[in-house]
Order: C-alpha cells, then sequence, then structure tokens
C-alpha cells in the first residue's frame, strides 16, 4: 500500500478525536538556522483554534487504526469491516516535515490503535516524536495521545518530546466504560492522569528564572486535556459538567473536549441508533467555558429535572432566568464577578466595562461601543438611562423572548 492510500485511510479514522488543539506550549523558532519549524502564530489539514482565536493546522493521523481493543463506539475497533493501514515511524516523520515545508501545517497530532500491546504502541509513538525532535530538530508543535496501559517511562519520554499530552477518558460513567469498552479501565486512565499532573507540577517547579526567561527540565509544557464521547451512553448533561469539574480539579487538565457521538458500520445494539444534536455539544462547551472563565460552579449550571441542558439558549441565559432576584445587576457599580453571570458579558467586554467606568458612567448607547447585544443584556442591567421594568424581569413570557422562534417544516426534498 502506497503512503498516499494510507494517509487517506488514517487521516479519515482519527476524524473523530476532538481534543486537538495547540494552544499553551512554549513558543520556539529555527530563525538561528538550527533545525527546522516553529510554535510561533502562522498560516496553514485539521485546524483547530487556539483560546486567542488562532487558527492553528495540524497533520492529524493515526499511526494504525488496527486495534486490539473492541470499543463499541469505535469505528476503528477490531470487529469493524474497515480497510486497515499502518505507517511506519519513517513515513509519519517523512509527512510531516514534507507537509511543514510546504506550509500545509504547523505541527503533528499523533495516535494510534492498541497494536501489540500499550507499550509496542506507545513505544512506536514516541520513536516518531523521538526522531522529529532529535534527529530532524523539528521545532514545530507535537501533540500526542497517550497509551494509559503503557510503562511509565514511555509516558516520561512522551512528555519530553510532546508539546501537550491526551488521554481520552471516553465516557464520563465508569459502568458506561465497563460495558462499551470492556478492555480499557478508567483507574488506569485516572492513574495515568494523575502521574502526568505530578511531572507537569515537578517540571513547572524545577524551571528557573534567568535572564533569558524560565529554563528547566521539558516536560509537556501545553499540559493534558482529555475527550468525552456525548450521546452514546445515557449520561446526562449533569453527570458530564461534574465529570469534567471533577478533572479539572484534580489533574489540572487544560481542556476537556465534548464529541458528539456518531453512528458507525455494523454499530452494536447497545448504542443509540441516531446521532445526539450538535447543539447538545455545543451547549456542554458553553457550560465548560462557564466553569473555566466565569466563575461558576458544576451544580448551579444544569437545573432541570431531567439534568439536562437547555437547547433552546446557552447555559448563562438559563441560570440568569432561573436566578432572576439576583437581577437587575447595575453595570457602574457591580463586582467583576457579578458583571461576568450578565447575559450577553463575555471576558472582554467586562473588562472594557471595568476600564470605561473607571472614566465615566456607561449608558445604553455605550453598550455597541463596547461589543454588548442589547437585547440579550437591557432585561438584566441597570444603567443611568435604563431600567428594566418589573413586570419584564418577573413576567413568565421573558424566557420565551430568548427562544428562537418557530420554523416551518420542510418535506426533506
Amino acid at each position: 500500500m502506497d503512503v498516499q492510500r494510507k494517509l487517506e485511510i488514517l487521516a479519515d479514522a482519527a476524524k473523530y478525536d476532538a481534543s486537538c488543539a495547540s494552544s499553551g506550549t512554549v513558543k520556539r523558532d529555527s530563525r538561528d538556522g538550527k533545525g527546522v519549524g516553529s510554535t510561533s502564530p502562522g498560516m496553514g489539514i485539521c485546524h483547530s483554534y487556539a483560546p486567542d482565536g488562532r487558527c492553528i493546522s495540524l497533520l492529524k493521523i493515526l499511526l494504525t487504526n488496527a486495534c486490539n481493543y473492541d470499543c463499541l463506539y469505535c469505528v476503528n475497533r477490531a470487529s469493524s469491516n474497515v480497510p486497515r493501514a499502518r505507517f511506519t515511524v519513517d513515513e509519519v516523520v517523512t509527512l510531516t516535515l514534507d507537509f511543514y515545508r510546504r506550509n500545509y501545517i504547523e505541527g503533528l497530532f499523533l495516535s494510534s490503535g492498541i497494536i501489540r500491546s500499550p507499550d509496542y504502541t506507545m513505544e512506536q509513538v514516541v520513536a516518531v516524536a523521538r526522531k522529529l525532535r532529535e534527529d530532524h530538530h523539528f521545532k514545530g508543535y507535537i501533540h500526542l495521545k497517550t497509551i494509559p496501559e503503557a510503562d511509565e517511562a514511555l509516558i516520561t519520554a512522551a512528555g519530553q518530546y510532546a508539546d501537550r499530552l491526551s488521554i481520552n477518558i471516553e465516557v464520563p460513567e465508569e459502568e458506561s466504560m465497563a460495558k462499551l469498552a470492556p478492555e480499557k479501565d478508567v483507574r488506569a486512565i485516572r492513574r495515568t492522569m494523575g502521574r502526568l499532573r505530578l511531572k507537569l507540577d515537578e517540571a513547572r517547579e524545577d524551571r528557573k528564572a534567568t535572564p533569558r526567561g524560565r529554563v528547566g527540565p521539558r516536560f509537556a509544557p501545553g499540559g493534558q486535556s482529555t475527550q468525552m464521547i456525548i450521546g452514546a451512553d445515557a449520561a446526562t448533561d449533569r453527570t458530564i459538567i461534574a465529570t469534567s469539574a471533577n478533572l479539572y480539579g484534580s489533574y489540572h487538565l487544560k481542556r476537556v473536549y465534548y464529541s458528539a457521538f456518531s453512528p458507525i458500520p455494523d454499530a452494536s445494539r447497545s448504542l443509540p441508533l441516531r446521532a445526539p444534536p450538535l447543539i447538545r455539544e455545543h451547549r456542554l462547551y458553553q457550560a465548560d467555558w462557564l466553569m473555566r472563565f466565569y466563575g461558576f460552579a458544576a451544580g448551579e449550571i444544569v437545573d432541570g429535572a431531567d439534568g439536562m441542558l437547555s437547547l433552546d439558549m446557552d447555559p448563562k441565559l438559563a441560570w440568569a432566568l432561573r436566578n432572576r432576584e439576583r437581577f437587575p445587576l447595575d453595570v457602574n457599580r457591580a463586582s467583576r464577578e457579578d458583571l461576568l453571570r450578565v447575559p450577553g458579558f463575555g471576558q472582554k467586554a467586562v473588562d472594557r466595562i471595568i476600564a470605561t467606568r473607571r472614566i465615566s458612567s456607561i449608558r445604553v448607547g455605550d453598550l455597541a461601543r463596547l461589543h454588548i447585544p442589547r437585547n440579550k443584556a437591557l432585561p438584566f442591567i441597570v444603567l443611568p438611562d435604563h431600567r428594566p421594568a418589573l413586570h419584564l424581569l418577573d413576567g413568565a413570557n421573558l424566557a420565551a423572548r430568548f427562544k428562537p422562534k418557530a420554523t416551518q417544516l420542510g418535506f426533506g426534498f
């Protein structure tokens, strides 16, 4: 099988892994004439986005889609009837360097099915990163998928070469993992996450300040991340958010990614026949953002009896409608923590509000200049020239005001 055909198969096999980002690492480049590549912003196969909005292109592939495991939700499972392929270490290295030199990519995202054993698979993945770094002095971004059952020495080696490591927790509940992926062990995954956190903490503490910046042992400076599949089991959004909160708190993860389950060929009867609505995945990302950047606790985001987020409105707006006694809020006096809970107020908008009100009072006419959506924010705020009517804030029709308008159903042809 030629390399082009392998690339077609193994790039397509990697498309379901959402935990693919390139932010948070240290900046490197080859302007000194040594090596090739850079982790600085640039132009661009797989597009991921940094927190500042930069679009990063990565070569996102599997080393092989042959796998000993038979995870029911995975298209590459052992019992799946799909074309199989396997790259050699040298083929992945050559592809990465050739694509980089053509300005197609800025880095590599490498995962793999489990072949022979977890140790053998991890050894092959690490060999790619080692060869890129040591033999070709590649300074671009490398993200490696970690095999939880692999030897700790291999995990350590991976962290020395990669910018970020990730371990997929797959599903939020241990019972679902036992049912859908019996060869995988939730405890082994969490143990590896814990070891990675310790190594990351040690590397951070051992870095010393110098005139040229902080120097010291290098270990996955972009941290670790994970992914959960949404809709493959009966887990509610409340369970998913609580699991994410636990992962952030226990292992200091950089990101938890949410990937909506996609029906696969020859699927097990244990799996749903339809994919969940993509808006559910979007709402979970919004809820995740509220926990990470807006000061919300996991327990206050979902309030429904069914444990699910509303699909009709974003989680912050839904929270505000459930907690109307905290509004309206005086924009010119409220604390930053309270302002962050106002619907329509993002982090940057709040920073602009605080900077502006030091000079002058903020009025309705200033909202557009501060990039704040008036229709969403006005029912919840007080300004010198605006105060929402009590019947509007207390009325049962306020929620209906924000729900999407009904549309005529089509015939589907």
